[in-house]
């Protein structure tokens, strides 16, 4: 095969798994995990619990359990509810990784969310953050939901990768609207096929995955479909392997769907059944 690299801004990968590192039994599982699916980029949620009061990682955080020279940190902004809140979230962000030598303060995954229960993007807010950030000097990862127009609008703010959503975050519903992600990668990529797009939540299982990569995404955040699953280290294999598949599928080009069947055999010089008498 050949190296089918990709570059979300300054950054250029092999994997197309980004993965969580929230929501595991333990911080060992969560590694086992992370190793499984083969990720070069895990998502951390930095907040005030892996903080110490001057801005630092407190011992024992989510940050010591994972090698930092193997993985790309992608901070989010995960839980804030304002545009004010996520700008702090991602500059406290940059302070820490930047101090910890981890390429990963360069960027940040934003997350602006519009309420508790369906944890939905507030689209007003993500855009405003996201403009702020840009002017900041971030390489800004938007999650953003299903809307073309809103998704075109996000990259014309400055966004280095628009993240639409395939289903809400942790319900495991797959990508309930592919026609808008078609859509989306449309918009998103008209002018620029490499800019990349990045399906975001949603997902359940590993065949969601593929299905995002054979709409032409390039590449899949999740974390619960893994972290959730009943043997999440297992799981985490499985989504390396569909990514792999959606791919590969994606750049061969499938078939068109036919309305009536087509033969995989010639017919020519076929006997055709006689009518009875």
């Amino acid at each position: 095969m050949d190296a089918d690299r990709y570059r979300v801004g300054s950054f250029e990968f092999a994997s197309r798994l980004f993965v969580g590192t929230g929501k595991y039994a333990t911080f060992e599982q969560m590694k086992a995990a992370l190793a499984a699916s083969q990720c070069e980029v895990v998502t951390v949620a930095v907040r005030r619990d892996v903080l110490t009061d001057g801005g630092r990682a407190k011992a024992g955080s989510i940050l010591d359990h994972l090698d930092l020279k193997r993985y790309t940190v992608l901070p989010n902004t995960a839980g804030c509810f304002t545009a004010t809140d996520a700008v702090r979230s991602a500059r406290l962000s940059r302070e820490l990784l930047d101090g910890l030598g981890n390429p990963g303060a360069k960027w940040v995954k934003l997350e602006v969310l519009a309420d508790t229960r369906t944890l939905l993007p507030d689209p007003i807010g993500t855009l405003e953050a996201t403009r702020t950030l840009v002017e900041d000097g971030f390489e800004v990862l938007v999650y953003t939901n299903d809307d073309p127009i809103l998704a075109s609008k996000l990259k014309e703010a400055g966004a280095t990768s628009v993240m639409p959503a395939g289903a809400p975050i942790g319900s495991g519903l797959g990508i309930l609207n592919p026609n808008n992600i078609r859509i989306c990668l449309e918009y998103l990529k008209q002018d620029d096929p490499d800019y990349p797009v990045i399906v975001d939540a949603g997902v359940g299982t590993a065949s969601d995955v593929t299905v995002a990569m054979e709409l032409g995404a390039d590449s899949v955040l999740l974390n619960t479909g893994i972290a959730g699953a009943k043997e999440p280290i297992r799981m985490a294999e499985a989504m390396a392997h569909a990514c792999t598949a959606g791919r590969l599928a994606f750049r061969s080009g499938r078939i068109p769907r036919k309305r009536y069947a087509s033969a995989s055999s010639p017919v020519d010089g076929v006997i055709a059944p006689s009518s009875a008498t």
